[in-house]
């Protein structure tokens, strides 16, 4: 009854335009096309691993009615609205304080809302055991995934070889996005994994850290500890929010902590961060085409990723490896070479059409 977990649910998918929209963001969309969005998988893995009472979403305050909808179950307390986005730290400040208030003997999983998860079962497995430890030590533990191949998109945990329980070793470094020459080296050497940004703790471990790296942080959630759960928590956080450094809990906390462990682990995952990503794990045709969408055809044309509208006509005839992503009032074609400029592009339209297609 002790384990809590805190979903992060505020981004607004800017790299899965036009599908990911701001009043609409990717961890709302069933992007997979398998009739549950990210959120909702999200969730239900983790109502297999604790009571549903102790699931936590952080999220823009916006969003609170898309949660309700898509998991209608949940109380008002389990959603905590942020009124600006301030990064990881905050939101994570947020959660933990409240969750302290209510148990401080409680062991807390902390996980974006948008990842994909294939193996589900060897990810239980793999949380129960990072809980266990985080609950009987001073430990700050995180999920690292055994690298299938070398890539520049993830930043990377360095670990010790020896183990200070089964499978979990100590972390000797984190290091940010590297290029291919380092990546390959990373990968080839054995002591280097992806970061998930899959974190465990206890809440009197995280807090300590918090006291210790972002007392300012601290300060402002724990001096208002009797308005968590009741009708002064909103207005609360939205007094206190823009007070926050504007930090993520990698660079805030875990980078500059000395207690931090890591659990290699393959569950089969990925950060679906990209088109990209989201085509390298989607079930491909005997053509590798990826088909989203009721009514498309595709003919003599491989490699491609389509994502289209529900009983909208798409049809490719003779084209190779491309991003066509048709929505109602926006269509994006790339190549998928150049999946990396959707954050730039979004940007021009943006500017260009006052917000309109955002």
């Amino acid at each position: 009854m002790n384990k809590y977990a805190v979903i992060m649910a505020g981004g607004v998918g800017t790299r899965f335009w036009p599908v990911s929209r701001v009043s609409k963001p990717k961890q709302f969309l069933d992007i997979l096309g398998l009739g549950e969005s990210l959120l909702q998988m999200t969730y239900k893995r983790f109502a297999r691993l604790m009571p549903a009472e102790n699931i936590y979403i952080v999220t823009n305050e916006s969003y609170r009615d898309l949660i309700k909808e898509q998991i209608p179950d949940i109380n008002n307390n389990q959603i905590l609205g942020e009124p600006i986005a301030k990064n990881t730290a905050p939101c994570i400040a947020y959660a933990c304080y409240k969750i302290a208030s209510k148990d401080p003997d409680s062991v807390v999983v902390v996980a974006p809302s948008d990842h994909l998860i294939i193996d589900v079962e060897s990810f239980n497995t793999q949380v129960n055991k990072a809980m266990s430890f985080a609950e009987q030590n001073d430990a700050l533990v995180t999920l690292g995934i055994k690298p299938s191949r070398p890539d520049t998109g993830y930043g990377y945990i360095q670990f010790q070889e020896e183990e200070v329980e089964s499978g979990i070793h100590p972390v000797k470094t984190f290091l940010e996005k590297p290029n291919l020459e380092l990546a390959n080296q990373f990968v080839e050497s054995g002591d280097f994994l992806w970061n998930a940004g899959i974190f465990i703790w206890s809440i009197s471990a995280i807090l300590k850290a918090f006291d210790n790296h972002l007392p300012d942080m601290a300060e402002l959630f724990v001096t208002e500890t009797k308005s968590y759960y009741s009708k002064k928590e909103s207005t609360m956080i939205d007094r206190i929010y823009p007070a926050c450094q504007n930090i993520s809990i990698d660079y805030g906390i875990i980078e500059k902590s000395d207690n931090v462990y890591v659990l290699p682990s393959e569950f089969g995952w990925s950060d679906l961060g990209t088109w990209k990503s989201l085509y390298d794990v989607a079930d491909k045709n005997d053509d590798q085409n990826v088909i989203i969408g009721d009514t498309v055809e595709l003919s003599t044309s491989d490699g491609n990723l389509v994502v289209a509208e529900k009983g909208k006509l798409v049809v490719l005839e003779g084209v190779k490896d491309l991003f066509v992503l048709d929505t109602e009032d926006a269509l994006l074609i790339c190549n998928k070479d150049k999946e990396q400029e959707v954050k730039r592009i979004v940007n021009d339209v943006k500017s260009g059409h006052n917000g309109k297609y955002i």
